[in-house]
This record gives structure tokens, sequence and C-alpha cells, in this order.
């Protein structure tokens, strides 16, 4: 069986996204750092949640309020790694690299919201 969200685009690029900031979330934790651990995990896990739940709508107009709440987890996302970045917990270049699939994400996200109304 398969989910209708399995096979958006949107939701597949989220979830490399999310794999990536697990892995960060995993790493702050074994530092002790849980509260960033958990603001991120959870921030992550609304990107991709969102767009599922959204796609069991029974209208579109539903479905887009579901991918605002994914879309503004984007930038949820990204002001928690600049935060880490600033206190020197993940390096510039990855840092960078996240922003902008972040960024490729939320473009992702209106375009999809664009062809659905």
């Amino acid at each position: 069986m398969k989910f209708r969200f399995q096979d958006l685009q949107i939701w597949q690029f989220a979830m490399e996204i999310t794999d990536e900031l697990l892995i960060i979330a995993d790493n702050l934790e074994e530092k002790k750092l849980y509260r960033f651990a958990e603001q991120l995990r959870g921030a992550t896990m609304s990107m991709t949640n969102n767009i599922a739940e959204g796609s069991g709508s029974n209208s579109n107009k539903d479905f887009c309020n579901f991918l605002n709440f994914a879309k503004r987890s984007t930038f949820e996302n990204a002001n928690i790694l600049i935060l880490l970045n600033r206190r020197n917990l993940i390096a510039e270049d990855k840092l960078n690299q996240l922003l902008e699939k972040l960024d490729k994400e939320c473009r992702m996200i209106m375009n999809f919201k664009k062809s659905i109304n």
C-alpha cells in the first residue's frame, strides 16, 4: 500500500532534508544539548508531517493550509540552523548547504500550492 504523499516530490525532498537534520539532532543530543535537539526534531518532522497530513485533506483549500504550515517549518528549521551555526555547533558550509535545500523546499511547496489552486 502506498499513501498519496509518498509520490509527492515536495514530501520526498523534505524527507531527504529531514534525514540530514535528524543526524544533526542526534549529534546535539550526544552533546547533551537536548533542547536544541528536540526543537530541531520537532521542526523538521513538522515539515514532512504537514505535507503528509494535508495530502489526506478533502479539499485543496485544506491541503493548502497544511502546505502553509510545512512552508513555515522550513523557516523554523533555517532559524534553528543559523542559531546552531552562531553557537559553533554546525559548520558554515553545512549551514549554507542546508539553507539552500530549505529554500528549494520552500519554493517547491509554493509552486505545488499554485498547481493545486
